[in-house]
């Protein structure tokens, strides 16, 4: 029988000071207009939905954060399980009216990009992108977003591991890993909420104000600079259950995964949505 090595959990951390992160981030002239901290919730991104439909001065730039989510979820259902206070989780709700919809696909690569900045300045880890809404560390996966929309707007979710001890970590596909785990040069999640709402705010209205071009405003050569995907050989679970295999050589304006097939006509293909595997 195999000996159980689990570590020992850290003492509870603190909640997080809803007052210490409004005067931190929200601003008259910035995006970030109204910032909650809600001790239990079902999810963040189904709290700001609802929001959004019922349309009640549901405006641009609102933050909600959770010490603990009952009914997390990322992509495709799957949900996201953590104990209360060891992660930091998050939703914002935006309105990028300006841009066409075709380029909104570009809003979890953006938050993507913006929580892999702040990670690598606030933590000191080598936060990387694996298209389209995981930052890994190595080949463990430290953090999820998900992108949903609801009329005009569109909600962004973030989960980051940071405190949870490798046991408390739920087993799936793809090793989750925490800031702690990872030996992270700081546990506490204010600075690094407010690390990653600034370089999410930076990097939206820079976007927004291009149009959604993510050439204009240095997105796409930014993302690139990140990814852990780009010029991986990799393995497409397509919608329908098709598979995909090649080389991902890219990512397109509208925020597609650009795969160059491995069998059949030589083809740069777009992909929109599906499960990314990394191979060696």
């Amino acid at each position: 029988m195999r000996a159980e090595n689990h570590t020992p959990s850290p003492a509870t951390p603190p909640a997080l000071d809803a007052e210490t992160l409004r005067r931190a981030v929200l601003r008259p002239d910035g995006l970030w207009r109204a910032l909650d901290v809600t001790p239990s919730t079902g999810s963040t991104n189904a709290d700001l939905l609802a929001l959004a439909r019922a349309g009640t001065g549901a405006r641009d730039g609102v933050v909600l954060a959770a010490e603990e989510q009952t009914a997390g979820r990322g992509r495709m259902g799957r949900s996201w399980v953590s104990p209360p206070r060891a992660a930091l989780t998050f939703s914002v709700l935006l309105r990028p009216a300006p841009v066409p919809p075709a380029r909104r696909g570009w809003l979890p690569l953006l938050a993507g990009t913006a929580v892999a900045q702040a990670l690598r300045t606030n933590s000191a880890v080598d936060a990387r992108l694996k298209w389209p809404n995981d930052v890994l560390v190595g080949e463990a996966k430290l953090s999820g977003i998900l992108a949903e929309a609801a009329g005009d707007a569109v909600i962004v979710g973030v989960g980051i591991n940071v405190s949870a001890a490798p046991d408390d970590l739920p087993q799936k596909a793809l090793p989750p890993t925490s800031l702690r785990a990872l030996g992270a040069a700081s546990l506490a999640r204010e600075p690094l909420l407010t690390e990653i709402l600034a370089e999410f705010e930076r990097w939206y209205l820079a976007w927004r104000e291009a149009g959604g071009d993510p050439d204009r405003c240095g997105l796409r050569a930014e993302y690139t600079r990140l990814s852990a995907t780009i010029g991986r050989r990799l393995q497409v679970e397509l919608p329908g259950g098709q598979l995909l295999s090649g080389l991902a050589v890219g990512v397109d304006s509208d925020g597609r995964l650009v795969v160059r097939a491995e069998s059949g006509p030589a083809a740069d293909l777009p992909v929109a949505a599906g499960d990314v595997v990394h191979l060696r």
